[in-house]
């Protein structure tokens, strides 16, 4: 079955999550080996995948303004895994950032926004 939006067409595939790639990525952590470039992520340690992290946050940027679509989604598919990584590498689980969406939404970003404290050194 394929769809058409806006000149674009695709196939629709089974759906899959950002949950999916969060069991996916837990499930990859815990396994051992040479096998697994999530494990090999998490064994070279926190800055390690923080890093990575952050330069998959610029690559993804730089396609949102060249306004290269295909580019873009697949930055930031990138971005996501990269993200759910270092969660797991600081043992966060991707339902606490749930969590704390949740409670934003419960008010407006701008009222949220004002709520936080400051960073220190900023």
């Amino acid at each position: 079955m394929s769809r058409r939006y806006a000149f674009f067409e695709f196939e629709l595939m089974p759906r899959f999550t950002v949950h999916d790639l969060a069991t996916t990525i837990d499930a990859r952590a815990a396994s051992g080996g040479e096998a697994s470039y999530t494990r090999k992520l998490l064994d070279k340690g926190i800055g390690h995948c923080a890093k990575k992290l952050g330069e998959e946050a610029v690559e993804t940027a730089l396609a949102a303004v060249a306004e290269d679509r295909e580019r873009l989604i697949a930055e930031t598919a990138d971005l996501l895994y990269h993200l759910i990584v270092v969660l797991q590498a600081r043992g966060v689980g991707f339902e606490e950032v749930e969590h704390a969406l949740a409670a934003r939404v419960q008010r407006s970003g701008l009222e949220e926004k004002a709520s936080r404290k400051p960073e220190k050194g900023v």
